[in-house]
């Protein structure tokens, strides 16, 4: 798969995902009334992060919001944080992918640049998956533990006194399915980031300088020679005198006797 697909594929997951977070969110049928022990009513309720709402049989359907904050439980307005943290996330990470995709050229703008931003906004959207994910968990393990907290107590109250209890409504499943979808949205764009980087800048260059003095060599005429003389010229020194030569040329070095 080449980067620009992977590029494009993981910014229209993303922007589905971001989506369905905002549609989850705005949703009433976050949790509904359980019609398992009672199939006919007169009165269907369902509830969502911002209001409750109550459909008669006619047809009439009536709403209300919550006009106060401090007077819902704390699980309930963290989920809230949740869901708007995922959406603010989200829709910056969309704005930072429109500008790193590969097939629009905006400026003298590098590969590195986009790389790098396509990085920001992959990351971005992970994190607003998650958020997604674990705000509607959250809201789910609150129906569960009141669900089951409804159905003890009215077996031991009797059935006259049975409590209406909720059980899960399509915004939770819209809500898994769109954090599930910008998390798969973000690692794609991790991936393509990988594909912008140039090939020259992922390997650095190493130099090696040499740990002694720089030394310089010239070149010249070479003067052909015995090979001794310059040896004795180095070697000379205070005290040094050269033997003296016989009669055939060769030198003549004193023996042990000559001091004695």
């Amino acid at each position: 798969m080449s980067t620009t697909i992977c590029q494009v594929m993981g910014f229209l997951v993303s922007l589905l995902g971001v989506g369905g977070s905002i549609m989850a969110t705005a949703m009433d049928t976050w949790s509904t009334q359980d019609l398992y022990d009672n199939p006919v009513t007169a009165v269907f309720q369902y509830q969502g992060l911002w209001r409750s709402c109550v459909r008669q049989s006619s047809g009439f359907t009536e709403c209300r919001p919550y006009f106060t904050i401090l007077g819902l439980p704390a699980m309930f307005q963290a989920v809230r944080a949740l869901m708007i943290v995922g959406i603010v996330l989200g829709i910056l990470g969309l704005f930072v992918c429109i500008f790193a995709l590969k097939c629009i050229r905006i400026g003298s703008m590098e590969d590195t640049a986009k790389a790098n931003m396509t990085l920001t906004s992959g990351i971005m959207f992970i994190i607003a998956g998650l958020c997604a994910i674990t705000g509607v968990s959250v809201f789910a393990n609150m129906l569960v533990t009141n669900f089951w907290m409804s159905t003890t107590t009215s077996m031991f109250q009797g059935m006259q006194n049975v409590q209406n209890r909720y059980t899960f409504g399509s915004a939770l499943f819209v809500g898994w399915v769109a954090g599930g979808l910008a998390l798969v949205g973000g690692i794609m764009m991790c991936l393509a980031c990988k594909g912008l980087i140039p090939e020259e800048s992922r390997y650095k260059a190493v130099s090696y300088n040499a740990s002694g003095r720089n030394i310089s060599y010239r070149t010249g005429p070479y003067k052909v020679g015995s090979g001794y003389e310059a040896d004795s010229k180095a070697r000379k020194g205070a005290g040094y005198e050269e033997a003296p030569r016989s009669e055939d040329g060769r030198r003549s070095y004193p023996s042990k006797y000559d001091y004695v």
